[in-house]
C-alpha cells in the first residue's frame, strides 16, 4: 500500500465517523469537502484510425476575408449613426 492510499483510506473513515457522530448528536450531517484546485487531466487513449493511417492530410488553412473598400465605408457610416443616435439619446 502506498502513502496515497493510506491517507485515502484515513480520509474515508474520518468521513464515516464524521457522519457517525454528526447523527448521534442529532445535527445535520456536514457536506463533504469539495476538491481545491484543477481537476487532474484525464489521458485519452490514442485512436486507432490515426495510427493506422501513415499519411495525414493537414487541414486546409481557412482564407483570410478582405474588406472591400466600399464596404468598410458601409460599415463606418452605421457605426457614425449608431454613435449619433447614442449621443441624442443621452442629451435628452
Amino acid at each position: 500500500m502506498g502513502v496515497s492510499e493510506i491517507l485515502a483510506s484515513v480520509d474515508r473513515e474520518i468521513a464515516l465517523l464524521q457522519q457517525a457522530r454528526a447523527l448521534l448528536g442529532g445535527s445535520a450531517a456536514p457536506a463533504p469537502k469539495k476538491a481545491v484546485g484543477r481537476p487532474r487531466k484525464i489521458v485519452a487513449a490514442p485512436k486507432k484510425a490515426a495510427a493506422v493511417a501513415p499519411v495525414a492530410a493537414k487541414p486546409a488553412k481557412k482564407k483570410k476575408r478582405n474588406l472591400s473598400p466600399e464596404g468598410r465605408k458601409r460599415i463606418a457610416e452605421a457605426v457614425k449613426r449608431r454613435w449619433a443616435a447614442q449621443k441624442a439619446a443621452t442629451a435628452k
